[in-house]
Order: structure tokens, then sequence, then C-alpha cells
């Protein structure tokens, strides 16, 4: 289950306990017992909690000295498994270690030990604790959104909170196969994809009723319940009705053949060609299953990937990898069980879920998911039939995806080592910085950084700068990045711990074996030459930190010619690398990549400025406001040349507000 013993390091975020729908528990605070870890930890410091506990299901947090928590677990008897801690007899070295390491324990009593595991996922996810099998990406998942709130309903791509009211089909494994669908879906039942916006302001036809994609409601080129008709269609569609549908549109396109009216049936025609083309793109399709997920486990040299199939009404709506951290002792059933309850902690559950591998206490992990979901949820693990075909299918993409990630990290891993070995660095780096600048001669200027670490580039890891100073020269890139590296690592210093040791290698509690990825980077790389180079020593030196980090400076050498690129590294003369030198190579892909990083904020910054309205600059102009100038004037150019009387003429602006956007555009 979600408490299986692994040792993982990530970043967590405090908060207060948070509850599972509908759990009700009791907190023990345990004072006596946490008095006495100011002194004592480990099997002590746990045994001390063992009197206090209740023979009662729920779940416990482990702490260290720090605070930082070190493992969730749940338990059907939390004073028998505590004492089983306290008892300093484990079966693996990490589970020693967790117990050694802690110094506090904080328990929440439930009612029942389905209502344990609920709150165990949820504080799993939000805490993160070392010791957890954990999602590596929990990226929530596109939806597709049919609105309520409109006299005309549209459909939608939707991610996030569902807030807005409407009817959610889902869920879609990427972006790119909610965008596919909803093109077809489009062409197949014409519904209008603008804003209520827009959908208000349109005074003839768009682009899309003339390419036949929309039936036109906004102008009524359509009638409200011809439109209904519409809306309904693609309801039964994407509830499962597939085939009636069809039928339908197969029906309605022969009528309209036997009437002569051609027009109409090649509507008709291309309607259902749309719809055969939703269908195909879903890959594998299915008659066994009507809504489910399918979960295949495949591990292999010590890593584990997870693939999931989403099924709803019957077609294939994409599959997901994940690659979870988890002790590589744990068996295949162990870390899938682990996963569900956490995949399944802020998403609906389908009726079934079929799983590759069995997985422990599958009937608490049924009655959990049934709780959350309100009703009956089976979990099985098919021996036979199309059922089975689709496991089988999974778990070869399972193996398939677990075989590119180790190929990559092995390729990775071989380039990393070279790289250690061309620029003398002491050991092996495991995060390099890449750092650029981007600007039009001086304006929107940008400072970009990315990440690369041992299993390729860390995108959750990129940061952007943008450059505040007004002292800086416009077109001072020394500047620029000297303004970079200072808010960089001040942050650093003030967020993170410094390593101990010489030339960044890792402090003596840090963990490396566990794959965590460190905060400090063992090099960074600066798209520059000398100059540069003296910008970021000078502050890597004031801010004491040249010890602990590589700085090294790639210039593009003679004609900017890819291949001839010169580095720079203190303590030794500028070098070059022979054109095909692999590490070569590598330096240049995180280069570029930081270059596309830094191109693309600093045109996002740009359009930003230019899509700016001075209306906003005025204080006291909200939106409302805002929106009746334009409406009366027409653009902010006409409100900038506006007579004083003109701007109080207009609804809901006073004589004081039309003063302020006077005096705003005449200073004199």
């Amino acid at each position: 289950m979600p408490g299986h013993d692994v040792e993982i390091d990530d970043e967590e975020e405090e908060l207060a306990i948070p509850t599972a729908p509908d759990v009700a528990f009791t907190k023990l605070e345990g004072e006596q017992a946490a008095s006495e870890t100011e002194t004592v930890a480990g099997p002590e410091v746990i045994q001390g909690f063992v009197k206090q506990l209740p023979n009662a299901p729920g779940v416990y947090r482990m702490m260290n000295a720090a605070g930082d928590v070190l493992y969730v677990g749940k338990a059907r008897s939390l004073k028998k498994r505590v004492t089983s801690y306290a008892q300093g007899r484990f079966h693996t070295n990490r589970i020693g270690r967790m117990v050694r390491e802690t110094a506090a324990m904080e328990f929440v009593v439930t009612r029942t030990e389905t209502e344990a595991l609920l709150l165990e996922a949820n504080l799993i996810k939000r805490l993160r604790p070392r010791f957890n099998v954990l999602m590596r990406d929990d990226k929530s998942f596109p939806y597709i959104l049919l609105t309520t709130d409109h006299a005309s309903p549209g459909i939608f791509k939707h991610r996030g909170a569902r807030s807005r009211k409407g009817e959610y089909f889902g869920p879609f494994a990427s972006a790119q196969a909610v965008g596919r669908t909803i093109n077809s879906l489009q062409r197949a039942f014409l519904l209008r994809t603008c804003t209520d916006s827009v959908f208000e302001s349109r005074t003839r036809p768009c682009l899309l009723y003339q390419i036949k994609r929309c039936s036109g409601p906004c102008t009524g080129e359509i009638g409200p319940d011809d439109y209904a008709g519409l809306v309904d269609e693609a309801r039964n569609f994407l509830t499962g009705s597939s085939q009636k549908v069809k039928a339908e549109m197969s029906s309605a396109m022969q009528h309209a053949a036997e009437d002569l009216d051609f027009e109409r049936a090649a509507i008709f025609r291309d309607r259902l060609a749309a719809l055969s083309h939703v269908q195909t793109h879903q890959g594998i399709n299915t008659q066994a299953v009507d809504e489910a997920d399918v979960f295949a486990v495949h591990q292999e040299g010590g890593q584990t990937c997870i693939q999931v199939f989403f099924f709803r009404t019957g077609q294939n709506w994409g599959n997901r990898a994940y690659f979870p951290k988890a002790d590589p002792a744990l068996e295949a059933g162990e870390v899938l069980s682990s996963f569900l309850a956490q995949f399944y902690d802020d998403k609906p559950v389908p009726r079934a879920v079929l799983l590759s591998h069995a997985v422990e206490e599958q009937e608490l992990l049924t009655a959990a998911l049934s709780t959350k979901a309100g009703r009956r949820i089976a979990i099985s693990v098919p021996q036979r039939g199309e059922k089975k075909d689709l496991t089988d299918h999974a778990l070869q993409n399972a193996r398939e995806a677990l075989g590119r990630r180790l190929a990559e990290t092995s390729t990775q891993a071989r380039l990393f080592a070279g790289f250690a070995e061309t620029f003398g660095l002491q050991r092996v780096p495991r995060r390099i910085e890449i750092y650029d600048n981007s600007h039009i001669m001086g304006t929107n200027a940008v400072g970009a950084m990315v990440v690369a670490g041992p299993e390729g580039f860390v995108k959750n890891q990129y940061r952007k700068f943008n450059i505040r100073s007004t002292e800086i020269t416009p077109g001072d890139d020394f500047g620029m990045m000297r303004e970079v590296m200072e808010r960089r690592f001040s942050r650093l210093i003030k967020e993170h711990e410094r390593p101990d040791t010489e030339a960044g290698a890792p402090a003596e509690d840090e963990d490396i074996s566990n794959g965590a990825f460190p905060a400090w980077p063992d090099v960074i790389l600066i798209d520059g030459g000398q100059g540069q180079m003296s910008a970021v020593r000078s502050i890597l030196d004031g801010l004491g930190v040249t010890k602990d980090v590589t700085a090294i400076g790639v210039a593009k050498g003679v004609d900017r010619e890819a291949g001839r690129e010169r580095f720079f590294v203190s303590g030794r003369e500028p070098f070059s690398l022979p054109v095909r030198d692999p590490v070569l190579y590598f330096v240049q892909r995180m280069r570029d990549e930081a270059h596309r990083f830094a191109i693309g904020s600093h045109r996002a910054r740009r359009k930003k400025e230019m899509t700016k309205n001075p209306l906003d600059e005025i204080e006291g102009i909200g939106p409302s406001r805002k929106r009746a100038l334009l409406l009366h004037f027409g653009t902010a150019k006409a409100v900038s040349r506006a007579a004083l009387e003109d701007l109080m003429a207009v609804e809901g602006i006073s004589a004081s507000t039309a003063k302020q956007v006077y005096n705003h555009f005449h200073e004199k």
C-alpha cells in the first residue's frame, strides 16, 4: 500500500494535515514522548509513543530532528505498527535508516482502515516524504468540457479545477489528444468553440462557419432547437452511444439523398467521416470494456514504469507512462498498489480498473476507491479474453517505455562522465545549470536558466529572470548576467543548505544513492567568453560560493561557427574540443536549449508589452470601466484624445474618474 518503505528525497511543503473525503479523525499529539526527542532518536523515541496509542486504524507520520516528514504510513492498528518499529528489527537497511532518523511522530486516528488509506494517499501527495513511493509526474489530465451555463453550449478543452458548470468527459492522456478529438467533433457536430464574449459580439458568421466547422448559432444561422439537437448528439457520442449517433446520421443522409437534397446529404456524409476519424485516432478500441483504466507495471534495472491506458465510452482516449520513485527492493505489485492510491487521490475513478499484477490488500483498495467514487468500483487482474489482451498490450508499452528510458539514461550517464573528464571535475556532476540572456537593443531583457541532470533536461527546474535593474545600460550583457547570477545564488543560499565539501561535493548527510535531484549546481555553463566569466566570478566570489560551483564559459568561436567554440575554465588556458567530440555535441545541445528557452521567454514578455493597453496604467480603471470606455470610444487612442465632457458622458464613468483619465493623457 502507499506506506511501503522507499528512500526518496523530494522538496516538501509545510501544511496542516488534510483530510480525505468524509474522513473523521482524531489527532494524537504525544507531548510526553515528543519532549524526549531532544536527546534521543530512533527506536527509543518511537517507544515513547507506544503507550499512548490506541489499537485502532489510523495514519502516522515520522519526522526527523529538523521537522521534515520522512514517512507517512497507514495501519489497521496504530499500536501494533508503531511497536514493530520500536523493536528495532527491520527487513531492509532503508527501513532501519528511516527509523534511526526519526525524532518525532504524529498520529491521526480514523474510523476505518479505508479512511486511513484515503488520508494516507492525500498526505503522501502533499508532503512528498523521502521514504514513500512517489509519483514523479503529477500533471493534471485534460478533459473535454461541454458547457451548460449558456443558451448555446460550447465545446472546449479544459484542465484544472472544474469551476465552470458543464459536463466533463475524460480524462485524455494529453492535450494533443484532446485537441485532435475536438477538431473532429467540430466537424461532426458543428458546435461552437468561441468564448462567450466573442459569441455575444458577433454580427456575422466567423471563418469556422465558412469552413463548415461551426453551425453559426451566434448570428442565428441555426435555430436554438436545431442547435440543441446537435448538442444532444455530441453528448450521446461522448457518453458511449456512438453507434446510435452514427446510425441516425447515416439514416438522415440516406433520406436526404432520396429527397434529392444532395447538399444536405453531403453535410451528413462529412459529419460521419469526422466521427470515423475520431474513433480511428483512438488507436486500439475494445468492446470488452466501456469505462476502465488499465494499469501495467514493469521493473528493470532498478527502475519501475507504470503504463496507464484510459478507456471511455468504449474508446481508447490515450495512454501515459509514469516512472515512480521507489525502493528497487519493492516488488511490482507493491509499487503498483502504492501508486494507485495516489493516482486517484485527485482524479475521478472509472467503473473498472484492470491491472497486470495483483496488488496487496486489493479488497481494501477497492473499498477505498468505491467510497471515494460513491459507487461500486471493480479492481481485477484479467486472466483471459479481451481484457487480458488489454493488460498485455499495456505491459508491452510499459516494457518499451522503460527500455527507452534506460537507454537514454545510460547515454546521458556516459556524456556526464565524459564531461567531467574533459573539464577536469573531481566527480561526475549531477546538476548542470546553463544561463543565457535575450533582448532586442536592451528592451524586454530576460535571463534564462535551464537545468540538465543524469536523466536529461529537468524542465520543472527551469527559471527565467526579468531584468529589473534600471542602472544597466541597454544591451549590457555583462550587467544582465551579473544581475541573474546575483539573484539566483542569493536565493539559493537563503533557501538551501550549501554543500559542505569543496568543488560542489555533497554534504555528509546528503543521500546521493536514492536518485534525489540536488538544488545546488555542480557546474554552471555561461554563454559567453572571458568578459562574461569575469562578471560571473565576481558575483560568486562576493557570495563566497566559488569553491562550491565550477563555472565554465562557452564562447561561440571564430565566425560564430558551431564546432569552433572556445571554453573558459578557471585555472586553465582557453581551449577548444575536436569537432566530432561527443562532449562538444552535448555542450552545444545544452547551450541551444538555454538559447531556445531565453528566446521564448523574451518573445512572451515582448508580446505582453506589445498588447498592453494604455488604460491599464491608469489607477482605478478596472476591467468594467475599461470595457465601458472602449465600447464608447472604440480604441484606447480615441480615449486619449477625448475631451473631459465626452469622458463624463460615458455610462459608469463618474466626473472624478473622467478627470483622472483625462489628466493621465494630458499632463499639462
